[in-house]
Parts: structure tokens; C-alpha cells; sequence
């Protein structure tokens, strides 16, 4: 059940304007009553006063990657698990990729993912459907019927698509419904089954290596079919900065590409990679010190759209094996906001490009309702602390699983309150008095 709260004198960053500025937030009945700008609003006693001096206001957090393992790996994750993880994160929606069991290539399994998701009655859920059927890149999936049921775009991750023609086809009828296709870019008669990038680093330490170019072609191939059907192509966690240069030259060219990074890869490159800590192993690699930072300034310019997590939790089964043989994946809705303004205490990004990364470049890819903060909006935004400090343990940790590099870590900020259609969670710590909501 939603409230009635006056967010008073915070730093309102992503409200519409070019720059941050300080203002107070009222919402009532869901929605976002009034922003107001320079000034505190008086209000009746019946609004929660929240004293954000000091603190960022922001919309609500938007993953368009998220893995949450259900139907058919509810080991790893559940969809209320996952919803409790990102709320914890400042996430107000999360999109689910199909690579369950069954996979979301019917239209009952979507309908199923969603009513899971209204169920845990958290961040809001929305599934991303199937390209092809059972992801084998052969046969186009229901796409009409999945979106009728829900899907709000389509991805085989986990693979490409590997059929050019069916790509091709996929893209026109994605251009009629008026989504994207979400893109694993990935040559698998070049990656070969690499474990990590392919450089004198993983050559040192025996490791069969994933090349850079196995990941380009591939993307140069889908913007080639986005130009050719005026379909819309959403390129997953880009890894390179050549991938990132080819993103730029495709919008230089009017073509309807988007891309995302995940937080990881942006932080993180092949020399953290020590060949035992499987927590560092993911899909794609992790790449050179130079792609992280080619990375970087395509995120700060805009050419990179959106910040994902990808998060994808495994049990400790497959983790706790060879670095070959471990499974590829990290988790991610708890750690995204953090390294984000980690990224924004070093200079890398200012506030606003940041919190637009999160919030509503996802939200307008997508065509989703939230990434705004105006009145009579839904009531999706985040309380942020950013002088604060935490740390992502055991402890703290929602999801299922614990495959992180960043167990341990101490960061610079964290979400302090989470609102979903205008009902507040606690993120911080995540108390169980905040998970049904709090009138």
C-alpha cells in the first residue's frame, strides 16, 4: 500500500533538468504529487517527512539485463529473490532474459515470470521473451503472442542468434511491435569456449582464451541488418572499445542501435584474472586495461546507452570448480549503484550521465513507464546516500547465490529508500519489515 511522504531538501538529480539541483519530492497515492525546486513544501500531518539533506533523489533504477533463474533454476535464483535484491540495489524494474527452463518462448511461461513477480509485489518484473524457439536460433518464437503477453523486447542471451536470416526477420517483426532485439554478440566458431580474453595474460596462465573479434563481428553483422530492415538492435554488455567504436559510427549513420556495459567491465579488466577465483569469470571476458577505459568514454558520451548488471547467480557447485570448467556469471543488482558512483566520486562519469545510464536511457529503449521524476508520474525513484559507506557481504546479500568479485568490497554510497509505485522499501540493509512495503 502506497503513502503519503514529503522527500524534503535533496539534491534532485535526472529530474528533467540539465544539472542537478536541490528540491523536495511529495508523493501521494503512487504517484509523484510535485517536484518542487529551491523550496520545502508545506504539507499536512499525514505525509512521512524523509530529511534528505545531503542525499540524491533520483528515478528509480532500471536493469534491462537481469537473469533470475525461474522457471526451472529456483537453486540460483527466484523471481522474488531477484525482486528483493534489486530493490535492495535502488531498482525499481528489472528485465528478465528468456534462458530459463522452460525457456520464455510461450506465452504462459511469460505470463507465468510476471505473475511471480506480482506475487512478490517488489521491484516491478518485466520479461524479455525468446527470439528464437528454445534459443537455438533456428525458428522465430511466438513474437506477437509474446508480446501480447508481456515481453517488453526479445533476446536469445546466453547465444546469438545465429542464423543471419532469422536475425533478419526477427529485426522487421520487432520493428512492427516496437521493441528491440537484445544481442549476445558472439562468434562461437571464434570464442571456442574461452574462458577468459584471449592475451598474453591468459596464455601465461594456460587458459584457453575468448577474442575480442568474436564479439565484433558479430555486432558489426547485426548493425548491417539493423540498417538494412530499420529494425532496432540493443547490443548486450559490450565488452571492447572496438565494439563501442562500431556503436558510434552506427548512430553517426542514423541507425537504430543501442548498447549497453555492465558496471563490471568497467572496473574491472583481464588482469584481475588469476586463473583460480572463478568470480571472475563471466560472459563476455573480462577485457584490456585499454577497453576498459574506451568503455568508459563511450559511457560518459552517451555512445553506450545504458549501465546493466547482467547479473547472473550460480550456485556454489559450479563455481567451486577449475576456472574452465566453472560457469560464467556474476551477480549484479547490489553492486551496480555502487561501483556507478565509485565510477562518479573518480571523475569517470558526472552525476547526471550516470543516474541517466540507470534510469532513463533504459526506460526510453524500452519504452517503459519511470526513468522521470515530473508530477503525476509513478512514483519510482531512490533515496541515495553518497557520502556513505558500504559494504557487500554475506550478510547484506539478497540473492540466492554469492558469485561476486565484489564480496567484501566497501563502496562509496548506497540506496537508502527504494520506492515502487509509491511504496517505500528500506534498501539499505534491507529490513523484513520493508519487504511488503511500508504504508
Amino acid at each position: 500500500m502506497s503513502g503519503k511522504y514529503l522527500l524534503s531538501a535533496g539534491e534532485i538529480v535526472g529530474g528533467g533538468s540539465a544539472s542537478s539541483q536541490e528540491g523536495s519530492i511529495l508523493i501521494s497515492d503512487g504517484k509523484i504529487e510535485a517536484v518542487e525546486y529551491g523550496s520545502t513544501p508545506e504539507v499536512s500531518d499525514d505525509y512521512e517527512e524523509i530529511d534528505c539533506r545531503g542525499k540524491w533523489l533520483i528515478p528509480g533504477l532500471i536493469d534491462v539485463h537481469v537473469h533470475l533463474r525461474e522457471p526451472g533454476y529456483e537453486w540460483k535464483e527466484t523471481v522474488k529473490s531477484g525482486a528483493e535484491a534489486a530493490v535492495a540495489g535502488g531498482y525499481t524494474a528489472v528485465c528478465c532474459m528468456p534462458n530459463t527452463e522452460p525457456t520464455l518462448d510461450h506465452a504462459e511461461v511469460v505470463r507465468f515470470v510476471r505473475e511471480q513477480g506480482q506475487q512478490a509485489g517488489l521491484a516491478k518484473v518485466l520479461p524479455i521473451g525468446a527470439v528464437t524457439q528454445s534459443r537455438k536460433g533456428e525458428v522465430l518464437a511466438p513474437l506477437y503472442e509474446l508480446r501480447e503477453a508481456g515481453c517488453v523486447a526479445f533476446s536469445d542471451d546466453g547465444d546469438p542468434v545465429w542464423d543471419a536470416g532469422v536475425m533478419r526477420r526477427s529485426l522487421e517483426v520487432a520493428k512492427d511491435l516496437g521493441v528491440p532485439i537484445c544481442c549476445h554478440e558472439e562468434d562461437k566458431s571464434l570464442s571456442c569456449n574461452g574462458a577468459m580474453d584471449e592475451c598474453a595474460h591468459s596464455y601465461a596462465l594456460g587458459i584457453r582464451g575468448w577474442p575480442a573479434v568474436a564479439e565484433e563481428v558479430m555486432i558489426a553483422r547485426d548493425i548491417e541488418l539493423a540498417r538494412t530492415t530499420g529494425g532496432a538492435v540493443h547490443l548486450c554488455h559490450v565488452s571492447t572499445a572496438r565494439g563501442a567504436l562500431l556503436v558510434e559510427r552506427a548512430k553517426n549513420d542514423g541507425i537504430a542501435v543501442t548498447a549497453e556495459v555492465t558496471p563490471h567491465h568497467l572496473m574491472l579488466s583481464h588482469r584481475d584474472v588469476d586463473g583460480v577465483d572463478t568470480a571472475y569469470k563471466m560472459s563476455p571476458p573480462l577485457r584490456s586495461e585499454e577497453d576498459v577505459e574506451g568503455l568508459r568514454v563511450a559511457v560518459a558520451n552517451g555512445v553506450i546507452d545504458c549501465i546493466a548488471s547482467d547479473h547472473a547467480p550460480h550456485e556454489p557447485d559450479s563455481k567451486e570448480v577449475e576456472f574452465e570448467a566453472a560457469t560464467m556469471g556474476i551477480l549484479g543488482l547490489q553492486t551496480n549503484l555502487p561501483i556507478v558512483l565509485q565510477l562518479v566520486a573518480d571523475g569517470v562519469l558526472s552525476k547526471e550521465r550516470a543516474i541517466a545510464a540507470l534510469s532513463s536511457r533504459p526506460a526510453k529503449i524500452f519504452g517503459l513507464d519511470g526513468g522521470v521524476l515530473q508530477r503525476g508520474k509513478i512514483a519510482d525513484l531512490v533515496v541515495v546516500d553518497p557520502g556513505s559507506r558500504w559494504s557487500f557481504d554475506v550478510s547484506s546479500n539478497r540473492s540466492l547465490s554469492r558469485n561476486s568479485p565484489f564480496l567484501g568490497t566497501e563502496f562509496p554510497g548506497t540506496a537508502l529508500y527504494t520506492f515502487v509505485d509509491g511504496r517505500k522499501f528500506l534498501a539499505d540493509g534491507y529490513s523484513s519489515s520493508a519487504r511488503k512495503g511500508d504504508s
